[in-house]
């Protein structure tokens, strides 16, 4: 039955009946990506611990059925009923066909903790597969507990309910492409297609000169491409027909990259290049679905799942319905060249980029894929179709597009072919990392607005921890952290004769009141080492309050300003810090005095020998004298 608000659509499409399983073997009805039912069988036979394999794979099919589990979470749940089968073998050994949960011998809850205990050491560090398993196992075991009319032994109940003692690890998050690699892999793309474009429309003219291979000849390839492109013949009957070994016109057109030498081999890859002629294959799609990803951000299986009833060519745009079958959501987005007006609710309008124009790239994969649709058994038929040929009964199908495959065929497959070399894993799903991050970018770090298709939290966990937004964070933070500690310690501002003497006016060009200048002139802003233009605004003590810590720290201070008077004062004090030095450890000494000794030290080394004997000279005439807090006299090396 369809969810509320999916306007008919379901989820989960019907496939075809499955056949009965043979007796005593389990099977598992589950959806794969596309939201087709698949068979998922487990044969408890294969077990010298039967009885203990039948129960955990009766609560693995009613979990699974009641819970709708996808392929990939019903395949983990089998295969830790698997392994802890094979682990009850071996260790149990005669004892193995008598274990049950129901019975208290032999001793379960012993096997589950020897079990777990032996799982990390078979998987890389790290891996969240061994606590993945144990909890798998754990949840099968309290489902048969919480049934009235199934058994299950105490011990083994109250070791299953508890939590294991495993780590449970983490995942590897995959980093975005960078800037150089996403912008080769779209250029690579439009390549691509342009050259399959050519290649098709070539094969297609070709097939249309052509005739019934059986009255115009079995050798012509123009009438070999007519037969396939209308059904005329199987490529079982042009293997047969074609004399062996082809003629050397023939096999020019139609070589592989490599061809094995078995006879029916020979055959088979020459026919699927002759099929390449006339329709996308598998390798081919990747290139759409680099640049649909790249110009939508979405998901590739969102993408990948797009069916013909799920796009509508709008003004300067498509709209496309957008399903993520994992979060069972449906959504609607309008992509266009223009910002588009009075939209329907649920829709979202995002602007295409140059070259990523979603409409542009729809319709060459639509003129693409048109043969395929035809010949499609189910409508509407999918975007992505690809043409394959089983080995077994050799013949040409039109099916949905499997991202997987063969390594020939795989997205790495399809970078070899169009020989690029991107730094890091090879996984398509990268590039939609690489337009979260420039949503960041561009929206400021706003989640709201870039967590517009998953949660937020989906956003801090998955996305928020690539390369990219790591070095803008870090940026931001040491920015801001600059920011304040460059206005916490800005120096003081120091006085020539030349400037200390001068009228009001030029002093206000420095930020001085006229009245603080007159106050300056009058030594009323002397604070002991230094004098300070605002006392009650300290950076060290909050504001309207009178600084704490004059004079030790006005050396650090932006409020400080040095007059050629305070040079007896400054050399006392320099003395001071000389003793600290003497009596501290370098480390300590560095933590509190060490921006004042560096500031100091600039300060006296703009003044001349002559200043500087006579500031001594007044100093031993006791004529100066350094007034410091008691704090200051009895510092120690803790």
């Amino acid at each position: 039955m369809p969810r509320r608000g999916e306007r008919g659509r379901d989820f989960h499409h019907q496939a075809p009946p499955v056949p009965p399983a043979r007796i005593g073997i389990r099977q598992a009805m589950t959806t794969d990506v596309n939201g087709v039912l698949r068979p998922s069988p487990f044969d408890p036979a294969g077990f010298r611990c039967r009885t203990l394999a039948e129960e955990l794979a009766d609560e693995w099919v009613e979990f699974v059925e009641l819970s709708r589990l996808r392929v990939g979470t019903t395949r983990t749940y089998r295969q830790a009923i698997e392994d802890f089968c094979q682990f009850a073998d071996g260790h149990l050994r005669d004892q193995a066909p008598a274990a049950s949960m129901a019975r208290p011998l032999p001793d379960l809850a012993a096997l589950l903790t020897a079990w777990e205990g032996q799982l990390p050491s078979r998987f890389p560090l790290g891996s969240t597969r061994p606590a993945v398993q144990a909890s798998g196992l754990r949840t099968l075991i309290n489902r048969r507990g919480r049934h009235p009319d199934r058994p299950l032994d105490p011990g083994l109940a109250g070791l299953a309910a508890g939590q294991h003692a495993l780590h449970w690890g983490s995942s590897r998050e995959l980093d975005e492409f960078s800037r150089k690699d996403k912008a080769a892999l779209v250029a690579a793309a439009w390549k691509d297609i342009g050259e399959l474009g050519r290649r098709l429309s070539a094969g297609r003219a070709l097939a249309a000169e052509g005739g019934h291979p059986a009255e115009h000849g079995w050798l012509s390839l123009p009438n070999l491409l007519w037969g396939l492109a209308n059904d005329a013949v199987t490529p079982r009957e042009i293997s047969r027909n074609l004399p062996a070994p082809w003629p050397e016109e023939l096999a020019a057109l139609v070589t592989r990259e490599t061809v094995p030498q078995a006879n029916a081999m020979r055959r088979y890859f020459p026919i699927l290049s002759l099929l390449e002629m006339l329709y996308p294959t598998q390798r081919d799609l990747h290139a759409f679905r680099v640049l649909l990803v790249a110009a939508t951000g979405h998901a590739p299986e969102e993408l990948t799942g797009l069916d013909e009833d799920d796009i509508e060519f709008v003004e300067n745009g498509v709209r496309l319905t957008l399903t993520k079958h994992r979060a069972r959501r449906i959504r609607r987005r309008a992509f266009t060249r223009i910002a588009a007006t009075g939209t329907e609710e649920e829709v979202h309008t995002h602007t295409d980029r140059p070259r990523l124009e979603v409409a542009e790239i729809l319709k060459r994969l639509l003129e693409v894929t048109a043969p395929l649709r035809e010949k499609a058994e189910k409508h509407p038929a999918p975007l992505f179709m690809q043409a394959s040929m089983s080995m077994k009964v050799w013949e040409v199908s039109a099916r949905r597009f499997n991202p997987c495959g063969g390594p020939r065929q795989s997205f790495k497959g399809w970078l070899d072919k169009v020989g690029l070399d991107v730094e890091g894993r090879a996984d398509v799903r990268r590039l939609r990392k690489s337009t979260k991050v420039e949503k960041a970018i561009a929206f400021g770090g706003r989640i709201t607005d870039i967590a517009d298709d998953h949660h937020e939290e989906t956003f801090r966990s998955h996305y928020a921890q690539g390369t990219t937004l790591r070095v803008v964070s870090g940026k931001v933070i040491t920015s801001a952290q600059q920011k304040w500690f460059a206005k916490a310690t800005a120096g003081p501002v120091v006085l020539d004769d030349a400037a200390a003497s001068s009228e009001g006016e030029a002093l206000a060009g420095l930020g001085l009141t006229p009245e603080q200048a007159e106050d300056l002139r009058a030594g009323a802003l002397d604070m002991g080492v230094t004098n300070c233009r605002d006392p009650f605004d300290s950076p060290f003590s909050e504001r309207g309050q009178l600084c704490a810590v004059a004079p030790l720290r006005c050396l650090e201070c932006r409020n400080a300003w040095i007059l050629p008077s305070n040079l007896p004062q400054l050399l006392l004090f320099s003395d001071h810090l000389e003793a600290m030095r003497r009596r501290l450890s370098p480390v300590h000494f560095h933590t509190l005095w060490g921006q004042t000794a560096a500031n100091l030290a600039a300060v006296l080394a703009d003044r001349t020998e002559q200043e500087i004997t006579t500031a001594r000279a007044h100093i031993a005439d006791g004529g100066a004298s350094l007034q410091l807090p008691l704090a200051a006299r009895a510092e120690f090396d803790a």
